[in-house]
C-alpha cells in the first residue's frame, strides 16, 4: 500500500505533533474549568430551583384508584405494612388514596 507524497508529509506532521511536549496542558483544564463547567453548574442550579418553586406552587393531584395499582399481597415487614420503604405522602398514594395532608 504506497501513499502519496501529500498523505506521507501530513502524516508525518501529525505524528510529530502528537510527540510535542504537555506544557500548559493544566491551565488549559483550569481555563475549561472556570469558563464552562462552573457556569453550567450554576445554570443548572438555578433551572432547578426555578422547577422546584414552580412545582411547590402546584395542589396534589387527584387521586383515581385505578384496579392495577397498589396492589397488596402481603404486608410490607416494617412500619404498619401498607408504607412502602421510602413512602413521601405529598406524592405517594395508598391504596385507598392520598395521607391528610398537613401543610
Amino acid at each position: 500500500m504506497s501513499l502519496s507524497s501529500a498523505a506521507l508529509a501530513a502524516r508525518r506532521v501529525l505524528a510529530a505533533a502528537s510527540h510535542s511536549s504537555h506544557e500548559g496542558g493544566a491551565r488549559t483544564w483550569k481555563i475549561l474549568t472556570f469558563v464552562l463547567a462552573l457556569p453550567g453548574v450554576t445554570v443548572c442550579m438555578i433551572n432547578a430551583y426555578m422547577k422546584m418553586q414552580e412545582h411547590a406552587s402546584h395542589e396534589q393531584p387527584g387521586f383515581v384508584p385505578y384496579p392495577h395499582l397498589r396492589i397488596r399481597t402481603k404486608k410490607f415487614p416494617w412500619g404498619d405494612g401498607n408504607h412502602s420503604l421510602f413512602h413521601n405522602p405529598h406524592t405517594n398514594p395508598l391504596p385507598d388514596g392520598f395521607e391528610s395532608s398537613h401543610h
